[in-house]
């Protein structure tokens, strides 16, 4: 995913360069085919216009709030002293 990215990012600003555009957030922006957030493009044209290169950016899946990984680690906990039960069950 990370190199799609990369990829993408790449390609819109060298086809701004090859129709001889200057290369700025807006352009890139609108060359993108799916949407990505204005941090990455400024990074990445920050990047570009130091070095002429874009550099490689992942893309970091959203942490699970608190109230989620709770709820999960509740049902995984019910789920397994229901098994333990039933182990129980067969051997008592």
């Amino acid at each position: 995913m990370s190199s799609e990215i990369t990829q993408a990012l790449s390609e819109a600003i060298e086809s701004l360069v090859a129709e001889g555009k200057e290369p700025s957030v807006a352009l890139i922006k609108s060359r993108l085919a799916d949407p990505l957030p204005m941090p990455l493009i400024i990074k990445a044209l920050q990047s570009w216009k130091s070095s002429a290169r874009v550099p490689k950016i992942e893309k970091v899946d959203p942490q699970p709030s608190a109230e989620a990984r709770i709820a999960a680690l509740e049902q995984q906990v019910a789920s397994l002293t229901a098994r333990l039960e039933q182990l129980e069950n067969r051997q008592g």
